[in-house]
């Protein structure tokens, strides 16, 4: 697929002088994209502050360099906002590493990853949902780069636009179309279960052969739920026994104890 990025004006607001005017041209939107970016972590339990937040339109995309500004109130108000419609991807974890840079209470903000599931797209991926609405793909080459660098290299501040301005355009684009019966979207997940199934089952009898043991037959995805709901009913069936158990033995023992201390 052709590879694609945002075209339009970058315009990167590291300082607080920059503030006003950027806020003012987001202010006219009705509708815009957004993203987060935080310096990466290769460490389990570390997390470091949000970093840079964009925001786009299909013309400009501001680039608000958080670790130079702070969260201004300025910008926190646009989140704040019920007459702009903020529209990002995973959007609840960029909202809450804003939110503890300055705290807020958002409106109209549009999570792209709750809707596409109604439009037959099963992906939650940027990059797979783009593809999927456009036949076009996007670069991820920089994501895991320091986003707290002294200065953004230009090929940053690109993929930090694109990202924000893909968002836009993929929510746009679902807003076009006719979302699906809710069983016709259940029965695109059952589908994309069972593909999931076939394919984890081919590769455990690849192994098996190459063992030289034939692999058993399958069950059908009927089958291995009628499996799974019989090994729940056993589950709760065990647990309520244990438990009359339980209260069978409190009983007797405070019966003993009565016995043991009469008044």
């Amino acid at each position: 697929m052709p590879i694609v990025a945002f075209e339009g004006e970058v315009i990167v607001v590291d300082r607080e002088e920059q503030i006003a005017e950027a806020v003012a041209y987001l202010k006219k939107q009705r509708t815009i994209g957004v993203d987060t970016e935080a310096r990466p972590s290769f460490q389990r339990g570390t997390h470091y502050p949000t970093a840079l937040v964009q925001i786009a339109t299909h013309e400009r995309c501001y680039l608000f360099r958080l670790t130079h500004i702070g969260m201004p109130q300025e910008l926190a108000d646009i989140f704040a906002d019920p007459k702009i419609c903020k529209v990002g991807l995973a959007f609840k974890d960029d909202i809450n590493g804003l939110r503890r840079r300055r705290n807020f209470v958002p409106a109209n903000c549009i999570d792209v990853q709750s809707l596409v599931a109604q439009y037959g797209i099963l992906d939650l991926g940027l990059q797979k949902i783009f593809a999927i609405c456009f036949g076009k793909k996007i670069s991820k080459t920089q994501q895991l780069t320091n986003w707290e660098n002294t200065h953004l290299t230009p090929e940053q501040a690109r993929y930090a636009s694109t990202d924000a301005w893909a968002t836009l355009l993929i929510y746009e684009d679902l807003m076009r179309q006719e979302p699906l019966a809710d069983k016709e979207v259940e029965a695109l997940k059952r589908e994309d279960k069972e593909r999931m199934i076939e394919h984890q089952q081919e590769i455990q009898d690849q192994r098996l052969r190459e063992q030289g043991i034939e692999p058993p037959p399958h069950m059908t995805l009927e089958e291995r739920e009628a499996h799974q709901a019989a090994k729940r009913r056993e589950a709760r069936k065990r647990k309520r026994q244990r438990q009359s158990a339980r209260k069978a033995a409190q009983r007797t023992t405070a019966k003993k104890q009565e016995k043991n201390n009469p008044k």
